[in-house]
């Protein structure tokens, strides 16, 4: 365990009527949960032990994989490299469609988990030839006390990190992960708040809020930010749903911002659902380039995913699930046939 960074104590609270002088407020992320002595946060990885917080996660992983980091999915960050992936459990969110319930619906004990230092994660990625260390499987945010020291160590070996998110994060807790998290892929869910709260138990504007502030931190630190959203029959496969994440990303980040729209498949509280028809992804992918987005990819299903120069039309990496190295038209951040300014970072 390690104390967490983001609480503080709550002054004078009466709490089922009974005075508690061990009250703390966790600014993790926007729950904001109230946590009284002995007991656990929302996300089951924080715990107030008299009066003080503490990540009970620090130092303990559940997975750990070495993956394409097409499949975070990333395609314009270090494309056609492989990313030293790690995760473990518990979850700020309770979609009701989880992929990674198993993860992400429960907490650590001394049977599910393993130990790792900071220097073996970093030493396994080198020595697994990975560019980058990717937190992932469940929410990162709960990780921020862990993925700091790791990914300033990663960082001392000219490694990247990456987070794979929900975007539920605390303004201050945000704030300090863009220093030291190189790229996202952040997950929108829904661009209706009222399904957010119905399917995820959270709020949109909040993400929107994060996204923001992780597109305008390019000028300060150079992060890299794409978006992934899930389609699900009837939920946000209508047009006017597609249309209204596409001007967001065009009005409020920009156009170059990629997006990735994934097929759903039974799961959890939802496996009694049916896949996403293939055809809303496609007419989602129309939309979206209607509107004016560069780069729009499937997921979950077969499909073009290959990059094309939104300027000219040249094919500039080839990819067959993953990325073939072997297509890459794009020379310091442009494209070789007419030198349009590209979205990628290599």
């Amino acid at each position: 365990m390690k104390e967490s960074t983001f609480y503080e104590k709550i002054q004078n609270n009466i709490v089922a009527n009974d005075s508690d002088e061990n009250l703390l407020l966790c600014n993790l992320c926007e729950r904001r949960c109230r946590i009284s002595n002995k007991n656990l946060g929302f996300c089951k990885s924080q715990k107030n032990i008299d009066g003080k917080l503490y990540a009970l996660n620090y130092g303990k992983i559940a997975s750990s994989h070495i993956d394409p980091i097409e499949k975070k999915p990333l395609y314009h960050f270090l494309p056609g490299s492989s990313t030293y992936s790690i995760g473990g459990f518990g979850c700020n969110f309770s979609c009701l469609n989880c992929q990674n319930y198993m993860l992400s619906m429960h907490s650590f004990n001394e049977y599910n988990s393993s130990k790792i230092l900071e220097e073996t994660i970093v030493k396994n990625a080198i020595n697994s030839n990975c560019l980058s260390i990717s937190w992932t499987y469940n929410e990162p945010t709960l990780y921020f006390d862990f993925a700091q020291k790791t990914s300033q160590l990663a960082h001392d070996e000219n490694l990247k990190n990456v987070y794979v998110s929900n975007g539920y994060m605390s303004e201050e807790s945000l704030d300090e992960t863009l220093k030291f998290i190189d790229a996202f892929n952040i997950d929108l869910k829904f661009f209706d708040d009222d399904l957010y709260r119905k399917v995820c138990g959270a709020k949109l504007d909040i993400v929107l809020r994060n996204l923001k502030m992780i597109y305008e931190s390019r000028k300060r630190y150079g992060n890299h930010l794409e978006i992934t959203t899930l389609l699900i029959n009837g939920l946000n496969t209508d047009e006017d749903s597609i249309r209204g994440i596409s001007r967001f990303i065009i009005d409020e980040l920009g156009p170059e911002v990629p997006i990735h729209f994934s097929r759903f498949f039974p799961m959890y509280k939802m496996s009694d659902e049916n896949p996403t028809n293939i055809d809303y992804l496609l007419r989602a992918k129309e939309i979206a380039i209607e509107e004016g987005l560069e780069y729009v990819y499937l997921g979950n299903m077969p499909a073009d995913n290959n990059t094309y120069c939104p300027e000219c039309g040249e094919l500039l990496i080839a990819r067959e699930r993953y990325c073939n190295r072997d297509k890459n038209r794009i020379r310091d951040g442009r494209c070789l046939s007419c030198g349009h300014k590209l979205n990628f970072v290599f």
